[in-house]
């Protein structure tokens, strides 16, 4: 079965689909184990709101506590060792064989000999390295485990080393044997066994008592201001192992898990539903959501992988990029919203959720405010200094209000905010990647393509020197049209300069580039010659791809004309043969309408421009009259039905052309000649 879905179904399919995806990722991200979100140390004020227990807990011991109680149950403990009493004998066999087959020992002195192997490994041999750990643990006495597995419990400073073995048997031996090898013979017969003294550690530590007392549920804990005193940092610690500890388990997990989705769901929406109401153009681009959506995700993925992955402070991340980035593409509301939803997103995630959200506000303010329009490389710089004081301040500000002391400030943060204000610079590199990526246009590159010294509006001046003329003169009046109207006065700036660039290919068939007055369109029919001019459009068109220019460049070449018709060769046409009905779509360019108010700010001042060149005497009335002639035939074409451009704000269009075009053609002194003598 085959689907037939339109373009407005797949828009909305593709948009539900990106906002799912952003909300799956975003959880991805959040950390999986949930962290106590507040910070204390005793002796320090508490910062937060009033605690109360929300459920029964037990007081836990701290750890020091823990340890004494621990060192005072192992006081009399006695570590466990293996002693192989059966070496004893193969041992002494290997000694008797050797004193035998020298045949100059008597039996008196081979009895002497085997008593002391026999009370030596009775009493067990241990290495030097062990001894010590028990001296060092000040152990007094083993346990002693036999092949037989029966204890007997012996002194530490009975056991004996390899070395006061051998000095034990040559102290009282016959003095013939004084120079026998006889370590060979004394081997280690007594080793620690290790999984049996655990096991009898953990069954003295069963008697000990973790806890030392109970919480119940709604009992006060503390509350804003007060000192965090040893017996409330108990409370507050055995409060986060609890907390901790609850988390875990499945219930509680999908229980903070709805609330996350309804949390990320509920900010998410309310991004998109702003963008939506209030920048349409923004919405109904798929790419741009898209870009949005990235920004979004990158920070909150950032942010995640520094709290779980790494011992760095989250303040290291570059927040402020967030909001300079969309500035620069878009506008400050739009930036600014922006950040404060990611913001409030990724305050769940951190710790000193208040202090967090005070500070990254208040940067996306100074970031947002620091950039009002972005012209040269050096803002950026200016502004990244500026975040850093700012963050500075407000931290400084903050702790004075919490510590109530100077000498209790934390002075580290200051060098996190540091490095998070250099990596502010990376935006210049990001900036280039999401023009490539998404076809956005920055206000760096409108001024680098705004430049007339560049090699392709030098070639435009170059070979068609009064169209280029034409365009500087539109590019002026449409810019202040632009900034009293709030329109993008850069973007409109730089789409005039290069509206009539399709020119360039026949520049000689258009009356601003003629300087002998000769127009080689009279020698084509009026059909030919409305088709030679309206492809300027294509031309255009075709030279902007070729050199690489943006698509918000295009759009103005493409839309500068609409679908108006050539009028000059229309009219002839029917003037000439009066009794013919002309094709209209030979004499009409092919459009598209303008989009935008910048497209729709460009239409207006080209037409009004070039009509301008043709008036016969040029005074107020005149261009007033010419000015409301020409944007009132362009409304009445339904030029601007694509535009969202407001009869006020068109109203105040022709205001700003007819006093630019007053300024342009005023009236001049005529200067007086010197009288002949």
């Amino acid at each position: 079965m085959k689907l037939n879905l339109s373009q407005n179904i797949i828009q909305k399919i593709s948009r539900i689909g990106l906002f799912t995806s952003v909300i799956v990722i975003i959880l991805q991200f959040f950390p999986s184990e949930k962290k106590f979100k507040y910070q204390f140390e005793i002796g320090k004020p508490w910062a937060y709101e009033l605690i109360t227990a929300a459920y029964n807990f037990p007081i836990y011991k701290n750890d020091q506590k823990i340890a004494v109680e621990k060192a005072q149950l192992l006081k009399d403990f006695t570590p466990y060792f293996q002693l192989d009493t059966t070496i004893y004998h193969s041992e002494f066999s290997k000694f008797q064989s050797e004193l035998t087959k020298s045949g100059s020992i008597t039996a008196d002195e081979l009895r002497f000999f085997k008593s002391k192997f026999k009370t030596i490994y009775d009493r067990g041999i241990i290495s030097t390295e062990e001894l010590k750990l028990l001296s060092k643990d000040k152990t007094s006495a083993i346990s002693c485990i036999l092949p037989n597995r029966v204890t007997h419990t012996i002194e530490v400073n009975k056991l004996y080393t390899a070395i006061t073995a051998y000095e034990e048997i040559m102290l009282n031996a016959p003095a013939k044997f004084k120079n026998l090898n006889i370590n060979n013979y004394l081997v280690e017969n007594i080793k620690y066994d290790k999984k049996t003294s655990e096991l009898s550690k953990s069954e003295v530590f069963k008697g000990l008592s973790l806890t030392s007392g109970m919480v119940q549920a709604g009992q006060r804990i503390v509350d804003r201001g007060e000192i965090v005193t040893p017996q409330t940092y108990g409370q507050l610690k055995s409060f986060k192992v609890e907390y901790e500890k609850r988390n875990t388990s499945t219930q509680q997990a999908s229980t903070v898990l709805v609330g996350e989705i309804i949390m990320i769901l509920f900010l998410s929406g309310l991004y998109f539903m702003y963008l939506f109401l209030f920048r349409p153009r923004v919405y109904a681009d798929i790419s741009n959501l898209i870009f949005m959506a990235l920004l979004m995700v990158l920070m909150v993925m950032i942010t995640s992988i520094i709290i779980q992955f790494t011992s760095f402070s989250y303040y290291v991340v570059p927040f402020a990029l967030l909001p300079i980035i969309v500035r620069v593409f878009f506008d400050p509301r739009t930036a600014l919203f922006a950040h404060i939803v990611v913001m409030l997103i990724i305050a769940f995630m951190v710790d000193h959720s208040f202090q967090f959200l005070l500070l990254q506000i208040t940067i996306g303010m100074v970031a947002v405010s620091s950039l009002r329009d972005m012209t040269q490389r050096s803002q950026l710089t200016q502004s990244a200094l500026y975040i850093f004081i700012s963050y500075c301040f407000m931290y400084l500000a903050f702790e004075l209000i919490s510590e109530g002391d100077v000498y209790r400030i934390h002075w580290q943060p200051i060098i996190y905010f540091a490095i998070s204000s250099a990596f502010i610079l990376l935006a210049y590199i990001l900036i280039y990647i999401f023009e490539k990526i998404f076809g956005l246009v920055s206000s760096i590159t409108l001024i680098e393509l705004t430049n007339i010294n560049s090699e392709l509006l030098m070639e435009f001046a170059e070979i068609a020197p009064g169209t280029f003329q034409h365009s500087l003169q539109v590019s002026s009046i449409a810019t202040e049209a632009a900034k009293k109207i709030n329109a993008n006065s850069l973007l409109v700036r730089t789409g005039a300069l290069y509206h009539d660039i399709g020119k360039m290919k026949n520049p000689h068939y258009y009356t601003e580039n003629q300087a002998n007055g000769v127009n080689p369109l009279t020698s084509l029919d009026f059909e030919e010659a409305a088709k030679t001019i309206i492809n300027h459009v294509k031309d255009g068109i075709e030279i902007a791809k070729a050199n690489r220019l943006p698509d918000q460049i295009i759009n103005f070449i493409a839309t500068h004309h609409g679908t108006s018709k050539t009028k000059y060769f229309y009219n002839s046409f029917i003037n000439a043969n009066p009794n013919v009905q002309p094709n209209e779509s030979n004499f009409a360019y092919k459009g598209p309408l303008p989009n935008n108010k910048e497209t729709a700010i460009l239409m207006m001042a080209d037409a009004v421009e070039a009509r301008s060149r043709s008036l016969t005497e040029y005074t107020e009335e005149s261009i007033n009259n010419m000015i409301e002639s020409m944007v009132n035939g362009q409304i009445a074409d339904g030029q601007f039905k694509d535009a969202p451009i407001s009869f006020r704000d068109v109203e105040t269009v022709k205001s700003v052309f007819k006093l630019k075009i007053k300024s342009i053609y005023h009236t001049r002194i005529v200067y007086p000649e010197l009288n002949k003598k």
